[in-house]
């Protein structure tokens, strides 16, 4: 995707030293576009914990040119297994983390010391490319559920897609989860506006979402939490397109906190609701989404204070509760799979059950089975 009319991606390797890592700082969006040099594993996790770097997809590949950084300096199997303990830990709910480091695991345990550093480099490369192949995917099979909308409607009516948090490319290594539809229906002329969640509490749908469809061309309209369903109500949202952080192999959809209100909203005004996602997003472990999903909680500053410019232009904290006001912050909820219209993958769209899971990705469900996932 572009910024100012300049390509990037949003993990990329330093072209000069070979090795160090480039990343948005995402805590800094929108008011500032500062890349942040990653030159240790610690930097990484750093990176994670505090959200600098975020989106399922994209932590997954970041942590693994993590290992990379640490092999580095010491490729011993202590370095291996310690550094890859440490990034797993920096958030629990996003299923693509954990998939990553097994992969990168799985890849560089065998390999002789020597070599480890520049497999687990040309590993996490691999991971970045193929993520970014499945989200362009993702957009294709998603574009069809918009040009059959725009077909009902006809080419003068707006199609109103409603989502939640940030699933576009900054959240991904390129393209996108929910937003990739977006794009390309734009990109071909479709007539689409984006009610744009402000998701609170770090409001990375009015910081980050909002960002990018502006930078991108596309109309969009940041609204609070609060207000989908009313829009739904009157007939303003023709389908909500969502991300997720993890998907069980029965369909139940893990995501920011909030999504499951809107879940809620929308099969109660027959609102078709789709969740986006790579099939590196698939726990074929879990079938139950709301007993055995870890939901991260995260500290109350993140509720009690925000972020903002004020009129002077100068990016300020402050405080918006009163003094001494307890704070809950689970990040995520689940949304059970019965309020999910269907899911789109990179290998098409499919009802969210574990028989269209199946139907797209039947060797994963195999292995999964036989405990060798």
């Amino acid at each position: 995707m572009k910024i100012n009319g300049i390509p990037y991606r949003s993990v990329w390797i330093d072209e000069k030293d070979g090795w160090s890592v480039h990343i948005f700082d995402q805590t800094r969006l929108p008011f500032a576009l500062d890349v942040l040099t990653l030159t240790t594993a610690g930097q990484v996790a750093h990176a994670i914990k505090t959200m600098q770097v975020r989106g399922a997809p994209l932590i997954g590949a970041v942590a693994a040119y993590g290992l990379a950084l640490a092999l580095r300096s010491q490729a011993d199997d202590a370095t291996l297994e310690d550094t890859a303990a440490m990034l797993a830990a920096t958030r629990p709910t996003a299923i693509n983390l954990r998939w990553a480091i097994e992969r990168m695991l799985n890849h560089l345990r065998p390999l002789p010391a020597g070599d480890r550093a520049r497999a687990a480099y040309a590993q996490a490369a691999l991971i970045c490319d193929e993520d970014a192949a499945q989200n362009e995917a993702i957009g294709r099979h998603g574009l069809e559920l918009l040009r059959a909308l725009a077909a009902k409607h006809g080419p003068q009516k707006q199609i109103n897609i409603l989502t939640h948090c940030n699933a576009g490319w900054i959240a991904t290594v390129d393209w996108g989860t929910a937003l990739a539809p977006i794009y390309m229906a734009h990109d071909e002329g479709l007539n689409v506006h984006v009610w744009v969640d402000e998701t609170r509490p770090r409001n990375q749908g009015a910081a980050l979402t909002a960002w990018e469809l502006g930078s991108h061309g596309v109309a969009h309209t940041v609204i609070a939490d609060n207000a989908g369903g009313h829009l739904m109500q009157h007939g303003q949202v023709d389908i909500v397109i969502v991300g997720t952080d993890r998907v069980t192999r029965t369909g139940d959809v893990a995501n920011k906190i909030g999504t499951y209100l809107k879940a809620l909203a929308a099969q109660d005004n027959a609102i078709p609701f789709w969740v986006a996602l790579p099939s590196t997003t698939i726990d074929w472990t879990v079938a139950d989404g709301i007993t055995e999903i870890p939901i991260e909680e995260r500290a109350g500053a993140e509720i009690t204070h925000v972020a903002g410019r004020d009129d002077s232009g100068q990016v300020t904290r402050v405080q918006i509760t009163p003094d001494g006001s307890a704070a809950a912050n689970p990040a995520f909820d689940v949304t059970p799979a019965r309020l999910v219209t269907g899911l789109i993958t990179e290998k098409g769209c499919c009802p969210a059950t574990q028989a269209g899971l199946l139907s797209l990705f039947p060797e994963q469900g195999r292995q999964a089975a036989s405990g060798t996932a």
